[in-house]
């Protein structure tokens, strides 16, 4: 997307906006890791997570003054509603779902480009359980051919299957135990990478053929990039095949499954039988479903 000034952001359909908001948000993430430098990896994470949580807080609030917004810096992010207690997010019919920064430790690494900002929407009235209907993850180390930093939306095309083993791609420093019995498996191959928003935008573009994750996430991890790989054809669930459910009272979604459609039952079948526990489902309370 072109340059677009802030009263023509205003005016966009949802999905150019929420591609807008994860292009500002990464030049300015982009802007702080060059004027800062490294020499402080603490400094440089806490100071990007606060820059774009800032920066795309207050333009949702300028632009989208009406919807709810669920980002993972909020102070109570992470807090499970019970039964009774309510958020703002849980009455709204469209709220913004996003991660100011994701892979906070490659963006504090110099020449690491393995990093996101997560853009989601998801509406109530989209589906019975709600639906994402627009997302956006940018990728602001990384190019696309036109030169302009990256920032996949909810067209990408489908890339061509392609030979040889099933590439899965899996965290570069903390991968689930069971992946690599997976991996065994299928005789796939294992391609480390950071952010997850990172992992899924490489099944996307066809750089490997799945993304398989269990150890733990919340919705801003998953919503962007999910909408985005739903938009492309992929297969998105759980890792017992059922479906993600967005803005729920427990923002908790621990366990993850993104591949190529034609992929999907054999791989929900291999994580079966490598007999990892299915994560604790997150507590009742507003849902939604997701993307299409």
């Amino acid at each position: 997307m072109g340059l677009v000034t802030e009263d023509e952001a205003g005016r966009l359909d949802d999905q150019r906006f929420a591609q807008w908001l994860a292009t500002e948000a990464g030049r300015a993430l982009t802007a702080l890791r060059d004027r800062q430098g490294f020499a402080d990896p603490k400094a440089l994470k806490d100071a990007g997570d606060r820059a774009s949580h800032e920066l795309m807080t207050a333009a949702l609030a300028r632009l989208r003054p009406a919807d709810a917004v669920l980002s993972e810096e909020e102070a109570d992010a992470r807090r499970a509603w019970a039964e009774g207690e309510r958020a703002p997010r849980h009455e709204a019919d469209r709220v913004w779902i996003i991660d100011p920064l994701d892979g906070t430790r490659e963006f504090s690494e110099e020449g690491r480009d393995d990093w996101a900002v997560h853009v989601a929407l998801w509406q109530r009235s989209a589906a019975p359980d709600g639906a994402l209907v627009a997302g956006a993850v940018g990728m602001p180390a990384r190019t696309s051919v036109d030169g302009a930093p990256l920032v996949l939306g909810t067209t990408c095309p489908q890339p061509k299957a392609s030979d040889g083993p099933i590439r899965i791609a899996v965290s570069r420093s903390r991968p689930p135990a069971f992946v690599g019995e997976l991996v065994e498996m299928l005789g796939a191959t294992a391609v480390p990478m950071g952010s997850a928003g990172v992992k899924v935008c490489a099944v996307v573009t066809g750089e490997v053929d799945a993304y398989v994750h269990a150890g733990g996430q919340y919705e801003w991890d998953s919503a962007a990039p999910v909408a985005v790989a739903l938009g492309a054809g992929m297969h998105a669930s759980r890792i017992d095949g059922s479906p993600l459910r967005y803005n729920r009272a427990d923002p908790r979604l621990p366990d993850l499954l993104v591949c190529r459609p034609e992929l999907a039952d054999q791989l929900l079948d291999a994580i079966a039988r490598t007999g990892v526990e299915m994560p604790a489902s997150t507590v009742t309370g507003n849902q939604g479903g997701a993307f299409g």
